[in-house]
C-alpha cells in the first residue's frame, strides 16, 4: 500500500512538471472595459448628458424649397468642334438622306464603318482643341496676359459695417455680420470677378487707437495680425460708421481716422468711406463730416454709402474696377475653392450664434470644424464642435431642452443650404472644455 501511494505522488508530480501552468488572467471583457475606460485628454469632454447639447439635422425637417431642381447632364464635348470635323471631314454626307434599303445592310460592315468613323472623328476633335485651345475660350473666361486683379482691405473700428460691404460688393455671404462689436475674428477673403477684372476684399477684424496713437494690442493676436497687414494691400478702404460719428462722436475713431490719412503711401491708395448713410436723416450733415476730415493727404477719394442696402456702393465698385492694374487673377472666377466654404460654414454658425446668444459667452466659445464630408447622394455633411470653458455658459449655450442650439443649427442650415445650392447635413456639439 505504501508503494502504491508513492506511486501516485511519483506520477502527479511528473505530470505537473510536465505540463505548464495556466496563468491567471482577467477575462477580456473585462480588459476591454478597462481600456475603453481611459479618458482621452486631448479631447474636450462633456458633463455625461450629451442628448440635449447636440444638433442633428437629420432630425429636423428643414424645408427644401430653396434648392434648385439638378440640372441634366450636358455633353463634355463641344459641338462646335463636331460641327468643324462634319464639314472638312465627311462633306458628301452633307444633305444626303439615307434610305431605308441602307439600313439594312449587313451588320458587320456597317460596325467596321461605325468604328473607323469614330476613330477619325476622335482624332480630329484632338488636334482642333489642341489647335483652337488659345483661340477659342469659354464663355467668362479671359486670357492670362488681358486679366486684372486688385487687392482691397477693409479696416476701420468695430461695428463700422465692414463684413456687410463685404457681403454686398461678392454678392453672397463670406463674413458673419451682426450687431454686436468685434464679430470678425480673422481675415475674411471675399472675390469679387467682373469681365476682365477680379477684386479681392480682405475684410479684417475692427481696429482702435489709445490715447498714446499706438493701436490696441491687449485683445487677441488677431488684432496684432490686421495692423501688420495693413501696408500690404493695394487699396486702403478705411470705414467708419457717420451715423454715430454725429450722434456720439468717439475720440477713438478720429484718432485712426487721422492717423491713417496723415502720411500718404506711394505704394498703396486709400479712400474713406462713410458708411450708414442711409440713417441720417439731414442728409446736409454729411457734407460737414467730409469738410472735417478734407485736408488729410492720404485719401484720394471720399465715399458716403450704406453697405448693407448698396446705396452708393456702386460707384464704389467702378472705381475699384478702375483702379485694378494688369496682373494674373488669384482666384477661381466660377468655383470656390474648399477652403473659401469651410470657411463660409463656420461664419454663418458664428453669425447665428451671436445673435441667439449674449453678453460674453460667444466671444469666449471655440469653434471648431471636425468633419467636412461630400456624400454619394451630393448633400454635404458638416460637423462643428461649440467649446465652453465653463460649464454654466453650456448650458447657456444648449439651451432648455437643447432649444437653443436647435434654433442655431436650423437657422444655419438653411442658410447653408441657399449659399452653397445643395443639400447640407449639418451637426452642433457642445462641449466643455
Amino acid at each position: 500500500m505504501k508503494a502504491f501511494r508513492s506511486l501516485r505522488v511519483l506520477i502527479s508530480i511528473s505530470r505537473t512538471a510536465t505540463t505548464p501552468r495556466c496563468k491567471a488572467h482577467l477575462p477580456h471583457t473585462f480588459l476591454r472595459r478597462f481600456y475603453s475606460a481611459q479618458p482621452n485628454l486631448d479631447e474636450p469632454t462633456s458633463d455625461g448628458t450629451t442628448g440635449d447639447s447636440v444638433f442633428d439635422s437629420n432630425q429636423y425637417s428643414i424645408p427644401d424649397d430653396s434648392l434648385k431642381k439638378p440640372k441634366p447632364k450636358q455633353p463634355n464635348w463641344e459641338k462646335g468642334y463636331r460641327e468643324r470635323v462634319q464639314r472638312e471631314l465627311f462633306p458628301e454626307e452633307k444633305g444626303k438622306v439615307k434610305e431605308s434599303s441602307e439600313e439594312e445592310d449587313d451588320d458587320d460592315d456597317d460596325d467596321d464603318e461605325s468604328v473607323d468613323r469614330s476613330r477619325i472623328l476622335a482624332k480630329a476633335l484632338l488636334e482642333a482643341a489642341l489647335e483652337s485651345a488659345d483661340d477659342e475660350l469659354g464663355e467668362g473666361e479671359v486670357r492670362e496676359e488681358d486679366q486684372k486683379s486688385l487687392n482691397v482691405g477693409i479696416i476701420g473700428p468695430p461695428n463700422a459695417g465692414k463684413s456687410s460691404l463685404t457681403n454686398f460688393m461678392v454678392g453672397t455671404k463670406v463674413a458673419a455680420a451682426s450687431r454686436k462689436t468685434n464679430t470678425t475674428t480673422h481675415e475674411v477673403l471675399g472675390v469679387l470677378t467682373k469681365g476682365d477684372t477680379q477684386v479681392c476684399f480682405f475684410d479684417t477684424p475692427g481696429l482702435m487707437l489709445k490715447k498714446s496713437g499706438y493701436g490696441y494690442k491687449d485683445i487677441k493676436a488677431r488684432v496684432q495680425n490686421a495692423w501688420t497687414s495693413v501696408d500690404l494691400f493695394d487699396i486702403l478702404i478705411v470705414m467708419f460708421d457717420v451715423h454715430r460719428h454725429l450722434t456720439c462722436p468717439d475720440s477713438r475713431v478720429i484718432r485712426l481716422i487721422t492717423y491713417m490719412g496723415e502720411e500718404a503711401n506711394p505704394k498703396q491708395k486709400r479712400i474713406l468711406c462713410m458708411n450708414k448713410v442711409d440713417l441720417v436723416e439731414k442728409k446736409k450733415d454729411l457734407l460737414k463730416v467730409a469738410e472735417e476730415f478734407q485736408n488729410l493727404p492720404a485719401y484720394e477719394r471720399y465715399f458716403m454709402i450704406s453697405g448693407l442696402k448698396g446705396s452708393g456702393v456702386k460707384d464704389l465698385s467702378q472705381y475699384l474696377m478702375d483702379q485694378a492694374v494688369k496682373k494674373p487673377w488669384e482666384e477661381d472666377p466660377f468655383t470656390m475653392s474648399e477652403e473659401v466654404m469651410k470657411n463660409i460654414s463656420l461664419e454663418v454658425v458664428r453669425e447665428r450664434l451671436l445673435d441667439h446668444v449674449h453678453q460674453e459667452v460667444p466671444y469666449g466659445v471655440e469653434h471648431r470644424l471636425v468633419d467636412w464630408r461630400e456624400q454619394r447622394d451630393g448633400s454635404l455633411r458638416i460637423e462643428q464642435h461649440l467649446i465652453t470653458p465653463k460649464l454654466s455658459q453650456r448650458k447657456i449655450l444648449v439651451g432648455k431642452g437643447g432649444a437653443k442650439i436647435g434654433r442655431i443649427g436650423i437657422e444655419a442650415n438653411e442658410e447653408l443650404r441657399r449659399i452653397m445650392n445643395r443639400k447640407v447635413h449639418l451637426i452642433l456639439k457642445v462641449l466643455l472644455k
